[in-house]
């Protein structure tokens, strides 16, 4: 099932996931539905919270759709190692912010940890695209949106053109 997903300013994305305790046929359930959603979208990662499940859990997929194996879920993510020495600072969208983009710096290289679908461990070490990819929606599992990284007027434009499509009903 295609879920809805939330944009800025619902409580959901600005609060921390729960940790999920065991995965279950819900959690299973739940994780179909994400990469439904995030390839209907279409987007190369969704987190629980943006479809109004506060637990840590996301999907990514840098291929989005087009190498099955290049699919990840992850339950419970952690990061293991990140790459304080090399940063990258390149443009990054949101599914909860539809039409908003800003440069954002990210570490080039980390590592996740956490388990898979399945609630087998797992440790995926992400470079590049996937490693913003990972940072983004570990953000998500924390509160925190791209547009919350930004400071300044990048900042103030994209929260003052919120509200603007807020008050006239088309966000």
């Amino acid at each position: 099932m295609i879920r809805p997903i939330l944009k800025y300013g619902d409580s959901g994305l600005h609060a921390p996931a729960a940790p999920v305790k065991a995965v279950t046929e819900e959690i299973q359930t739940l994780i179909d539905d994400m990469i439904k959603t995030m390839y209907a979208a279409p987007g190369v990662g969704l987190a629980a919270p943006q479809v109004g499940v506060g637990l840590r859990v996301f999907v990514i997929d840098i291929s989005v759709g087009e190498t099955p194996t290049e699919l990840i879920a992850m339950v419970n993510p952690s990061f293991e190692t990140c790459n304080d020495d090399a940063s990258i600072t390149e443009e990054e969208g949101c599914l909860s912010l539809p039409g908003f983009s800003a440069v954002v710096e990210r570490r080039k290289q980390v590592v996740v940890s956490g388990l898979d679908r399945n609630g087998r461990p797992q440790k995926i070490e992400g470079e590049g695209l996937l490693a913003r990819a990972f940072q983004h929606e570990m953000d998500h599992l924390n509160g925190t949106l791209f547009v919350d990284r930004l400071r300044g007027i990048k900042r103030e434009l994209i929260i003052r053109r919120i509200a603007k499509l807020r008050r006239n009903r088309k966000w």
